[in-house]
């Protein structure tokens, strides 16, 4: 009877972010539209058509909302995490609408980090607070921008969000931590309704809005959920909940770094177009990211929960994670001859990384 008295605010929590998210979606991308808020094609982007990119709005309200009236008790690292997070999207949406420099973008996020070290929660991984403080702010910076990095293939970062705070949710409820879980719920279905319009081809993308506050919320809840454990388990779990993100980042980061290119520079060279040089088609390779980030996932919590030997599969994740960034330099992302030479090439300041959305004259996607 308990465990169905807890289950029922997670469900409910879910469904309606489901429900939502399906629902606001549509309406955000006409104004998207009537405003010209689109995303143009260009020489490094995969879409061919101009896309709206509001769709971040409909994951944050469908996250949100359903929380706020199904959870019953706010412990105070849950409000803190749902008002950074908050504070985290408006940054994305006013970056989506004004595109800002990286400084203001780090330093707001930084800020945000601070506020869940504040709170009392952090990776303990060296026994002392200003280490651990530093590790924590840096790795959920660092994971938030993962996801706005993971952000450039129709589906990526959804089907990705999807699996990992679905799983997060899962062992949250096991774990007794019935808000968060039903937050987490809130999310993965969020990221599920907004599918149904970004299931390629997609008809809208979810921004920076979307991307920063899913990659934030992650980040914080896995701290929250897992860090506190410390030491090599905690180190472990967080980097196989993470494996996607993880992988991408340093596959782009090593790439442009190899390449004489600017870490900020956005480019169709990440591990979704890499799958897509491979042969996979868009959706294939979204399903692809999903399974990949389920299967991680679930390796996570089983080292969190301690079924599974964190040292063995530390070691095991390295090597894949090292393997797969090497498997995947050998794919050609910037050679002319790699270039879709059907879309048009559209000028525009590239300065930040991820998807970077400019109204009408000059949205690009990477």
């Amino acid at each position: 009877m308990t465990g169905l008295t807890t289950f029922a605010p997670v469900a409910a929590g879910g469904f309606g972010a489901l429900a939502l998210a399906a629902t606001l979606t549509e309406p955000l991308r006409r104004v998207a539209l009537r405003c010209g808020l689109t995303d143009r094609p260009g020489a490094h982007k995969t879409h061919a058509r101009a896309t709206p990119y509001l769709g971040g709005v409909a994951v944050v309200l469908a996250t949100v909302v359903p929380a706020l009236a199904m959870i019953g008790h706010w412990t105070a690292g849950l409000v803190v995490l749902v008002v950074a997070g908050v504070v985290i999207a408006a940054l994305g949406l006013v970056d989506d609408l004004r595109p800002l420099g990286p400084r203001v973008r780090l330093l707001v996020e930084a800020a945000a980090a601070l506020a869940i070290v504040a709170g009392g929660d952090r990776i303990r991984v060296f026994g002392s607070p200003v280490p651990d403080a530093v590790l924590t702010v840096g790795w959920i910076v660092v994971l938030t921008n993962s996801f706005n990095l993971l952000d450039n293939m129709d589906g990526a970062a959804a089907s990705t969000a999807t699996a990992i705070a679905g799983t997060l949710a899962v062992f949250a409820w096991i774990s007794g931590a019935i808000g968060l879980a039903a937050l987490l719920a809130g999310l993965a279905a969020a990221c599920a309704g907004f599918l149904c319009h970004n299931w390629p081809p997609a008809r809208i993308f979810m921004g920076d809005t979307g991307s920063l506050f899913i990659g934030f919320v992650i980040a914080a809840a896995s701290v929250q959920l897992i860090g506190a454990d410390g030491g090599v388990g905690a180190l472990t779990a967080l980097g196989l909940v993470t494996f996607v993100a993880t992988v991408d980042t340093m596959l782009v980061l090593i790439s442009r770094y190899a390449n004489g290119r600017a870490w900020c520079q956005g480019g169709a060279d990440h591990v979704s177009h890499r799958l897509r040089r491979l042969g996979l088609d868009t959706r294939q390779v979204a399903f692809v990211l999903f399974a990949t980030a389920a299967a991680s996932s679930l390796l996570g919590v089983l080292v969190a929960s301690g079924i599974l030997p964190a040292g063995r599969l530390l070691a095991g994740a390295s090597g894949t994670v090292l393997t797969a960034v090497t498997l995947l330099l050998r794919v050609p992302v910037y050679t002319e001859r790699h270039r879709a030479p059907s879309v048009p090439v559209v000028a525009d300041p590239v300065r930040t990384p991820g998807r970077r959305r400019y109204p009408v004259a000059a949205g690009r996607r990477s």
